[in-house]
């Protein structure tokens, strides 16, 4: 596993930045009914340490299925670029999307691919 690197990412129109310190050493695509049309890449990191640099009021919430996850968008142009929720050990983590991040190659990370409708 590589080194936690402090990465900068937000939506399209820029209401909505964050660090994060995150080791990307693989993504997740997860083919359930939200991921799955989002095509969202993950990486996940522990709530300490994700920043949010803008003010909260930037973002909409939407929760579905059993609502551990707050699926945060940006309230101008829609983009979900982060989720908060609980791993399944207890512990607050933050979902980053990876494609919303500045200046990683995406090409370059494997992805791992999840069964998230099955389940």
């Amino acid at each position: 596993m590589s080194d936690p690197k402090t990465h900068t990412g937000g939506c399209q129109c820029g209401a909505v930045r964050y660090e994060a310190d995150l080791a990307i050493d693989e993504v997740i695509s997860c083919n359930c009914s939200r991921c799955g049309k989002l095509g969202s890449l993950l990486a996940f990191t522990p709530a300490a340490s994700f920043r949010l640099l803008t003010d909260e009021s930037a973002l909409s919430d939407y929760q579905f299925n059993t609502g551990t996850i707050h699926h945060l968008f940006c309230k101008t142009c829609g983009i979900e670029s982060f989720a908060r929720g609980t791993a399944p050990n207890g512990m607050e983590m933050a979902a980053i999307n990876v494609r919303c991040l500045d200046g990683v190659d995406l090409d370059a990370i494997p992805v791992k691919h999840v069964d998230g409708a099955s389940r």
